[in-house]
């Protein structure tokens, strides 16, 4: 048995033994990877964190030793086919001429608390603080020309070559939420650090 398992392949190997084994402990994964359970409980525990494993539960050790904890899959680190179903989903939904992107957006924003209210900055503020939680990574920074808003995350990405015209949802989210004019100046465009980003500027003279 090793003290350690490499690098580059650790967690991976613990993952891979988990597809296989839901509800196995430490131990268990040690003695099949051959490697000691403190290395292995290491990797679970970044693996946790990472949300790519979770702790099932307690069950009873061997012989009358004390419960062990019992690990399997998250959700995330099982996959799913998400962007496989909204993707049908979008497909039916245009089919049916249920409505345009202004339509979407309108439905996106129901699920949202209240639009901001006061002066831009605040409503800038609000948004950025409304969609984190939706996987935009959002951000604003002020410029000469006006504000712009930053997506540092696309979380349609997965169907966006198929339904382009979501980008124009994003649009139109924006100015529900601000009551602006707003135009996406770039889309998953790389920016300095290389990351791709979507960015929107924000015209304060547009106010409807």
């Amino acid at each position: 048995m090793t003290n350690v398992m490499p690098k580059l392949n650790a967690r991976q190997r613990v993952l891979t033994y988990l597809e296989g084994h839901r509800g196995a402990s430490a131990a268990e994964v040690a003695r099949a990877l051959k490697v000691t359970p403190a290395n292995v409980r290491h990797h679970l525990g970044l693996l946790v964190s990472d949300g790519l494993v979770q702790v099932l539960g307690l069950r009873s050790g061997a012989g009358k030793g004390r419960p062990v904890q019992s690990f399997g899959l998250s959700d995330s680190g099982m996959g799913n086919h998400l962007a496989g179903l909204a993707a049908a989903a979008l497909r039916l939904w245009l089919a049916a001429g249920a409505g345009d992107e202004r339509t979407l957006a309108q439905e996106l924003c129901a699920a949202l608390p209240p639009a901001g209210q006061g002066g831009i900055t605040r409503r800038l503020a609000l948004v950025v603080e409304h969609l984190r939680p939706l996987g935009y990574a959002p951000r604003w920074e002020a410029r000469a020309e006006g504000p712009r808003v930053i997506f540092e995350h696309c979380p349609y990405a997965a169907v966006l070559a198929e339904h382009p015209f979501l980008c124009r949802v994003d649009e139109a989210l924006l100015e529900n939420r601000l009551g602006l004019k707003v135009s996406l100046l770039a889309s998953l465009e790389r920016n300095e650090r290389g990351a791709p980003v979507c960015v929107f500027g924000v015209g304060e003279e547009h106010f409807r």
